[in-house]
């Protein structure tokens, strides 16, 4: 009997609402899953999940169960990890991070890190869409903005500078603006995965912009403002070589807002192992030298 096995199979389902995906994750099949997680209402002598072919949900003794398991699980994850992990951190550790940070600016640091630390395995998820952590089973993740769900932790590791830049190329054609108003007869490069899809921020409030090109790839606005195409907002650690060549212009820098924070976070119910600590320690050195993350402005 491998209790520990039936607990860690019902608190994912529980997490993910579905069998299949914890079958995938822990690889032992679906049926397993499903013995497992019935066996354990066996032991206990009471049903934990309702079952319908749409989706697994938690009974309200499930649900209490849960609670109680997964604690019980993060104890003795870190009991472990404090014993195997006090020099050597190890084991997988999933991470979730914006996709234009982490290939700039985590990537070309990866390989000093991995050596480092020989036992541990990293899974980094480079996206720009939301990351339910629980649901996705990440142990923590890369955020930018002030933290707003109560049931995620947060550790700062720095800020983000966000400035509006356009090519000298395209203020030649089209002129500069000096106000924040003036955006209204420009071309502005629309990202659409930010908050606020039809206006930028200012110190005095929101400003609507207009332009015919919208991508949801931070890269390809970059890009994009490059090539001329129009204005664009940025995080302006990605465009520091081309601010320093001349071949950017940042445009209303005393109306620009203040930098925003950017936090690792983690579930508020989960305990964070030492090798995610030391993941968040590294990224934290990182942003301390990266100036537009650490505080330095760039313009």
């Amino acid at each position: 009997m491998n209790k520990l096995l039936w607990m860690h199979c019902f608190v994912r389902t529980v997490e993910t609402g579905s069998l299949s995906a914890v079958a995938r994750e822990l690889g032992i099949g679906q049926p397993n899953v499903s013995r497992h997680i019935a066996a354990l209402e066996k032991e206990l002598g009471s049903g934990l999940l309702h079952r319908s072919t749409r989706k697994l949900l938690p009974t309200p003794e499930g649900q209490r169960y849960y609670l109680q398991a997964r604690h019980a699980l993060d104890l003795i994850s870190q009991a472990e990890s404090d014993v195997r992990e006090q020099q050597n951190p190890r084991g997988l550790l999933r991470v979730a991070c914006p996709t234009t940070l982490g290939h700039e600016v985590i990537m070309a640091e990866l390989p000093g890190f991995l050596e480092r630390y020989p036992e541990l395995q990293l899974d980094l998820r480079l996206n720009d869409r939301y990351v339910d952590l629980i649901t996705e089973g990440i142990d923590v993740a890369i955020r930018g903005g002030v933290l707003k769900d109560s049931t995620l932790r947060a550790r700062p590791l720095g800020t983000s500078e966000r400035i509006y830049v356009a090519s000298t190329a395209y203020l030649e054609r089209h002129g500069t603006p000096q106000h924040p108003a003036e955006l209204a007869q420009h071309e502005c490069i629309g990202y659409t995965l930010l908050a606020a899809r039809s206006g930028w921020p200012f110190k005095d409030g929101e400003v609507a912009v207009s332009g015919r090109l919208r991508v949801d790839s931070l890269e390809a606005v970059r890009r994009a403002m490059l090539d001329g195409i129009g204005i664009a907002y940025l995080p302006s650690w990605m465009i520091g070589e081309a601010l320093r060549s001349g071949q950017v212009k940042a445009l209303l820098s005393e109306q620009t807002c203040a930098p925003s924070p950017i936090n690792a976070v983690y579930s508020a119910s989960r305990l964070m192992p030492k090798r995610a600590a030391v993941f968040v320690e590294f990224i934290s050195a990182i942003f301390l030298t990266t100036p537009g993350l650490n505080g330095a402005s760039l313009i």
